[in-house]
This record gives C-alpha cells, sequence and structure tokens, in this order.
C-alpha cells in the first residue's frame, strides 16, 4: 500500500482517536475499541448517501459512486469529529 495514510489524533488526555483502519493496529496501542460514527448506503433514488447521524452530522450526498461517499463522509468525521477545534 504505497501512499497509504492513517492519521491518529492524540486528545490532550493521551487518547488516540481516528478513522478505523488497517494500516495500524489499534490494539498495538493498547486498549482499544470501535463505534459505528456513520453509514454508507444506497441513496433509494440512485447512487450513495453517507448518513453521518450517528455522530450528530447531517446526510450527505447522494454521490454517484461509494468511493465518493466515502471520501466526503471521511473528510466530514476528520474535520468535525477528530481534529482540534479552530
Amino acid at each position: 500500500m504505497s501512499g497509504a495514510v492513517q492519521e491518529l489524533f492524540i486528545r490532550p488526555d493521551g487518547v488516540a482517536q481516528g478513522l478505523y483502519g488497517e494500516l495500524i493496529d489499534a490494539a498495538a496501542l493498547g486498549a482499544a475499541s470501535v463505534v459505528r460514527a456513520s453509514h454508507v448506503e444506497p441513496a433509494p433514488g440512485g447512487g450513495w448517501t453517507a448518513d453521518l447521524s450517528p455522530s450528530g452530522g447531517p446526510t450527505l450526498g447522494p454521490f454517484p459512486l461509494r468511493s465518493a461517499a466515502l471520501a466526503a463522509e471521511a473528510d466530514w468525521l476528520t474535520r468535525h469529529r477528530l481534529s482540534p477545534p479552530g
């Protein structure tokens, strides 16, 4: 996976957070938990949506491609749930 990136954000209390990925073995960092932050699903009229309601966010889309919905999902979660304020 040349060029692949997985970001971890370390909070002031030392807790690491990030979008789930398999590049980093979360268990190697200590106790880990995974929670659902969103759902990418087929849209009723075609395309794909990213439902961010589990994280208090909007539903994005529809997007013509699932990959576009996944990218929008990751971008929203990174900007609104993982990045420090400001």
